[in-house]
């Protein structure tokens, strides 16, 4: 979707939409002028307005709170190849392996 488009469906300012892709907050595919917003961007966009509204969090907060689901999907995202190149391995290295993981030795 577009920036017309991404602010009616969130009732939102284009002055807004803008400060969150200046603060990288959002980050549409493309060009400034022909920015393209995904369904995340619209997840995102709501959890701002959840912090920020809702919450009552300042712009600082809003940081804190961007950077750790950025981080937690990285994290996601990492534990996801852990996970396949484990399933890549033969049976009995799967097995110590979860094993390990189980007991806290990795």
């Amino acid at each position: 979707m577009d920036e017309f488009e991404y602010c009616r469906l969130l009732r939102i300012e284009t002055a807004t939409l803008r400060m969150w892709v200046e603060e990288r907050w959002i980050i549409p595919e493309g060009l400034p002028e022909e920015a393209v917003f995904e369904e995340a961007d619209v997840a995102r966009g709501r959890l701002i307005l959840d912090l920020v509204h809702t919450m009552g969090v300042n712009d600082a907060g809003v940081d804190v709170a961007i950077d750790l689901v950025d981080q937690v999907h990285g994290l996601r995202e990492r534990l996801r190849s852990l996970m396949d190149a484990i399933r890549q391995q033969d049976e009995d290295v799967q097995r110590r392996l979860l094993r390990n993981i189980d007991r806290g030795k990795v």
